[in-house]
């Protein structure tokens, strides 16, 4: 099968159009229009995107089945076509998709758990960034403590949810039952990659605004006056900053130097 250069957009939108012909210009060598030879293609590209999505969203595909899941994709993939030869990024709508799609209206968190797949996703394919020391922090006199500000980990992502998505991809990820586990409670998620997977991390009270603020760029000891607004337990909240992988280096007040890359 030979598309001419001049039908190559008609070529494309033929591909995800079922209820279309070939485009014009397509001939075998003998001439003949490929009917079924395109039909054939035409599926396999199908099928290719349906199984890129349901490896982007396994959690998504386990909650409602993998029938359900592949028939719900076939229609996601006929109405956006991919952008980008990188399949890997392909599926960013899909949580707007899922939040109007009728026959999955009784599960409403499930918008949100495709958001927290994606953004794992996003995580994993970030560049590499050696994540901070937590020995670093020792080396910080105490005066200085307050002061001194976070760089963000190129891996990690902040996202606040309405439903307890964070918690479902994980144990969903980890083969764990979600007995008990309550969908309809909100959630803030911190995703990093502390070493070659990311990891989900829901966060307690505080949580929220103290990495808000540290990922924004504020001190220390803003991000502790934020969190203790909410109720936060500061001390885990920074035992969890430099463990989780979030940041990559600190830097103390009026120096440029980041504390993170010194040997």
């Amino acid at each position: 099968m030979r598309p001419d250069p001049v039908h190559n957009g008609a070529f494309a939108q033929a591909l995800l159009a079922p209820e279309q012909p070939p485009p014009d210009g397509l001939t075998s060598r003998d001439g003949h229009i490929p009917t079924r030879r395109f039909a054939v293609y035409r599926n396999n590209v199908v099928v290719s995107l349906v199984d890129a999505m349901a490896s982007i969203f396994p959690t998504v595909q386990n909650l409602v089945g993998e029938d359900f899941f592949r028939a719900m994709a076939r229609l996601y993939v006929t109405g956006h076509p991919p952008t980008s030869p990188l399949l890997f990024t392909y599926g960013k709508s899909l949580p707007t998709f899922l939040e109007t799609f009728a026959p999955a209206a009784d599960l409403p968190f499930l918008p949100d758990v495709a958001r927290v797949e994606r953004l794992w996703l996003d995580a994993y394919h970030a560049a590499d960034t050696r994540p901070l020391d937590p020995a670093a922090l020792a080396q910080v006199r105490t005066d200085e403590l307050a002061g001194i500000r976070f760089t963000p980990h190129s891996a990690t992502r902040l996202a606040q949810f309405s439903h307890a998505a964070g918690t479902i991809v994980r144990r969903d990820r980890a083969t764990l039952p979600l007995d008990g586990v309550n969908p309809m409670a909100s959630e803030t998620v911190l995703l990093t990659r502390p070493d070659c997977d990311p990891a989900i991390e829901v966060l307690p009270a505080g949580g929220a605004a103290f990495f808000q603020a540290l990922l924004s760029g504020a001190p220390l000891g803003e991000a502790c006056f934020a969190a203790q607004h909410m109720q936060g337990d500061i001390p885990a909240l920074i035992g969890l900053t430099l463990s989780s992988g979030a940041f990559s280096s600190i830097h103390l007040p009026n120096d440029t130097k980041q504390e993170g890359d010194r040997p």
